[in-house]
């Protein structure tokens, strides 16, 4: 990656930061709040992409975070718009209009593309030069579960809102829409992204009785 796309994926998990902050503060109308909770996801999501571009790089390829768009409005392949649809106008949207009520982290995607090291066939773990399903599960699973890491880590040192922050985002990374993490796990293997489902429900469970 060059400097240049660094600096872009940089500043698209900051603005995501800093977006996913204001629409969970909308109505307290807080500078400290919404600054808390801007530094809480702009940790979140940093260690969420950088577990996967560790895990990435494992299997020889690299991962480009960019805004979740939304490409079709149908049901039929077809149906798609001419250009994706950026959809980071959403969770601000969906806090306003239900006054805080509901909130949408589902703001970000990845693409996945092989690195030319794939063809030697390293270690002997994989037999064609593409990204698998699997692999692209694998990779999206370990930002996962990183995030639960950090909740945990969040509990354990006295950062409940993190704590809770944290789950949330991991909840909402295994929701399977358009091309979000979730769809990438389920497409990979449906084992692991029930796996993963029940995992995360027991840990929301906590967050809300705690």
């Amino acid at each position: 990656m060059d400097y240049k796309e660094l600096l872009k994926e940089i500043t698209i998990i900051v603005f995501a930061s800093l977006i996913l902050g204001i629409s969970l503060s909308m109505f307290d109308l807080s500078f400290n709040l919404t600054f808390t909770l801007t530094i809480s996801f702009l940790i979140i999501i940093s260690l969420n992409i950088i577990a996967k571009k560790i895990a990435a790089y494992y299997y020889e390829s690299n991962i480009k975070t960019r805004f979740w768009s939304w490409y079709q409005y149908g049901l039929r392949k077809d149906f798609h718009f001419k250009k994706p649809v950026p959809m980071l106008w959403l969770p601000p949207i969906l806090a306003f209009f239900t006054k805080g009520f509901f909130l949408w982290l589902g703001i970000l995607e990845f693409d996945v593309t092989p690195r030319i090291e794939r063809i030697s066939r390293r270690h002997d773990l994989y037999k064609f030069t593409e990204m698998s399903e699997w692999h692209i599960a694998l990779i999206t699973t370990a930002g996962i579960v990183m995030t639960l890491i950090l909740s945990i880590i969040g509990y354990v040192a006295g950062f409940e809102t993190f704590a809770k922050l944290a789950v949330y985002y991991a909840v909402w990374s295994i929701i399977p829409i358009g091309n979000m993490d979730g769809s990438k796990v389920l497409f990979g293997s449906k084992i692991l992204w029930l796996t993963l489902l029940i995992i995360l429900m027991i840990s929301l469970s906590l967050v809300i009785i705690i």
